[in-house]
This record gives structure tokens, sequence and C-alpha cells, in this order.
């Protein structure tokens, strides 16, 4: 039975990373959480059990790294689901036709692509705001509105929210502030101690931190939520399992050290594009003149891991991609190797032409997850691939 074996007295994340949740196996001693792989539970009798009936309604596995993540992000309640689309669509499932929710005015292409191709089905709308003004994002608030879902740093363009600001809007209006949390993570940044009412997680990206398992996670700030998102948790069956939540548990234990790299490197790597010729402009929250910058400093630890920038027009940024040798052209971040992408015609390809336009996510932007290699290394290789894509008049 999983269990913590001793009362564990700390107060540091990089020891919560670690011994966070339910810790242990309290039957055998083993320091690791066991895979529970089971699908069902024998009972004692009827109405008899151990606490354990179906593995779609809970499972040991999957409850320690619920556990750990709600600890983390300073909440009430954990949910572990297949992906983190999966784990948007339960939080999307709190709402009810007639309802609408305000997003970002960059958001991640699968939150748009499910906002504007599913649940518009089901008459629950949205509308795209900047949610960096505040004064106008609160204007925005009409009967309607149930919700603001935003993601700071956004995706791709590294837009940088006031999260505390958002969610005393949200609670003068009596409705609920969300965040995609999945950029920073609870090690550099807690949205729910900033009066977030939910955080959300591609734990795909730097929780798990190997790009081996796909999974999302969600958290809550009361009872209430909690028990609404148990329900839909279990109704719609959308869970993590055992084995995927293992390796959750095993990544999110290295999450301060990897971290703490990936942003030596990520804060080395933006001062490097700035200050090149071929860069026209970099999109980095740590850096002294990026967009939010005090804001970012208040609400998180440091500007992050992940970068944006733009080639000038005589750079041929197809040519860039072929020619790097280290860094991977491929969807997906927040992996121990660096990868890059296209979010034009990759991660954001779902958003129409003309509103990634407006928004700024060009044909030419670039997004950069800067992983844990030597920096020399990479900086190399970029400035190999961006040489070899000039386009000489």
């Amino acid at each position: 039975m999983v269990s913590n074996m001793k009362e564990k007295e700390y107060s540091r994340m990089e020891t919560a990373l670690i011994h966070g949740g339910i810790y242990g196996d309290s039957q055998t001693g083993a320091v690791n959480v066991p895979i529970y792989q089971t699908s069902t539970y024998e009972q004692k009798a009827l109405g008899e059990n151990t606490g354990w009936e179906y593995s779609r309604t809970g499972n040991p596995t999957r409850a320690a790294l619920e556990s750990l993540i709600a600890e983390l992000e300073k909440g009430k309640a954990g949910f572990a689901f297949g992906s983190g689309m999966a784990a948007i669509t339960a939080v999307l499932s709190l709402f009810h036709s007639g309802d609408k929710i305000l997003i970002s005015s960059n958001v991640y292409g699968g939150t748009f692509r499910v906002l504007d191709k599913i649940f518009k089905n089901f008459e629950i709308s949205y509308s795209i705001e900047d949610t960096t003004d505040l004064d106008t994002l609160d204007s925005r608030i009409t009967p309607e509105v149930k919700a603001i879902l935003i993601e700071s740093p956004a995706n791709p363009l590294l837009t940088v929210t006031d999260i505390a600001g958002v969610a005393a809007i949200a609670k003068k209006h009596g409705i609920l502030s969300i965040v995609d949390n999945t950029f920073m993570t609870p090690y550099l940044q807690r949205p729910i101690e900033l009066g977030a009412d939910i955080v959300i997680h591609s734990a795909t990206k730097y929780l798990g931190g190997h790009s081996d398992v796909v999974a999302g996670l969600v958290v809550v700030n009361s009872d209430a939520l909690a028990e609404r998102l148990a329900f839909i948790q279990n109704a719609t069956g959308g869970v993590l399992g055992p084995f995927d939540s293992f390796l959750l548990i095993r990544g999110i234990k290295t999450l301060g050290v990897r971290l703490d790299r990936h942003v030596e490197n990520a804060e080395k790597a933006a001062a490097h594009l700035k200050a090149h010729k071929a860069v026209r402009k970099v999109y980095y929250p740590g850096l002294p003149d990026a967009q939010g910058y005090e804001i970012n400093k208040k609400q998180a630890k440091n500007g992050g891991a992940m970068i944006s920038f733009e080639l000038y027009e005589n750079y041929n940024i197809r040519k860039f991609f072929s020619s790097l040798k280290i860094i991977a052209l491929a969807e997906s971040l927040g992996g121990v190797e660096s990868l890059v992408c296209h979010p034009a015609s990759m991660t954001h390809a779902s958003i129409p032409y003309e509103v990634r336009q407006k928004v700024g996510i060009t044909d030419g932007l670039i997004r950069l997850s800067i992983g844990i290699e030597n920096i020399q290394d990479l900086l190399e290789d970029l400035d190999r691939a961006i040489a070899e894509s000039e386009e000489k008049a």
C-alpha cells in the first residue's frame, strides 16, 4: 500500500520535488512509489473495499502523482490526464452552453483549436484578449463570461501577464481564473499563490523532462472545484495510466536541477541571439527590455527556458532549420534536448493566418526550447545554421 512511511519535515521546493505528495511504499519500504499496473481491485465483500475499485476512478500510482502536483502548486487537489489537451478539455468541461471564456492573445494552438472547433459546438464561446492590459480586460467582462484563461509566459511570444491582476479581476466578477503554467512549472512560478483558481500543465514538457511521456495535470484551489473536476475526470475517463504516472513522478524529482541548467543556458542563449547581427528580435522574459520583465520578476523565479526569435528577411528559415546539427526540429518542448520549431506551420498552425498575424506569430518566428547540453555547443550550432541560411545579394 502506498503511503508516507514517516512524517516528513521540509519547507523548500527542491526537497518537495523529491519527497512531496505520497512518498514511498509502506508495505516494502521502497523509496519509490510502485507501478500499480492493474485495472481493478479485489473487494472483500459487497460494499467492502480497500479504497480502490477501478483504475479509471483511482489508481495508487496516479494518486501519488496527483498528491505531488497539488503540493507543489500549493493547491487543494491535483488531477492527472492522458495529455495536456485532455487536461484542458476536462477544465473546459466545467462550463455550460451560453458561457464565454476570455483567452490570452497568444496561447497554444491546441487550446485555441479545442475551443474553436469542439466547444463552440456546445455553444461555449471565447474571445481573444490582450490580457496584459488589465483595465481593458476588466471592461470586457460581461454576464456570459465565466472564466479568464491565460498563459504567462505565453506560447510562443513569451508574453507576460500579471497573474495576480487577472486573478483579482476574476474574483471581482465572481468568475474563474485559469493559468496554463507549462512554461514555468511550480519550480519557477505558482499561480495559485498569486490568486488563480485553476492551474493546468502539459506535463509532457518540463515536468516529465525527457520527451518520453505524454501527460496533463490540473490543480485546483478549492474543495468545490476538486469535487466537480473529480467527477469530470471519472465520467469522461481521460486519465493517465500508472506507468506514465510513475515516469512523471520520476521526472519531477529532477525538475529543479534540470531547470536550473535550462535557465542558465537560456539566459546565455537569449543574450547571444540579441547581440547577433542576423537576429531582428528576441522574445525572452529574462531580458531587461522584454515586455513584462518587471511583472515576471515579481511573479516568477526567473525568465524560464523558452526563447522565440526572428531573423532578418535575408535569412532563409527553411535553410536555418535544415542546417542545425544538434538542435532538433520537432514539436514539443521542455526536454533535456534542445528543440526548435516553426510555430506558424507547426504548433500554432490551427490558428487562422489573420489571427496569427494580428498577435505577432509571423511566418518568420522561430521557437527555441533550450536543453541542458553544453551551452557552447548550442551557440555554435545556432551560429552555424544562421550563417548557412544567409542569402547573399
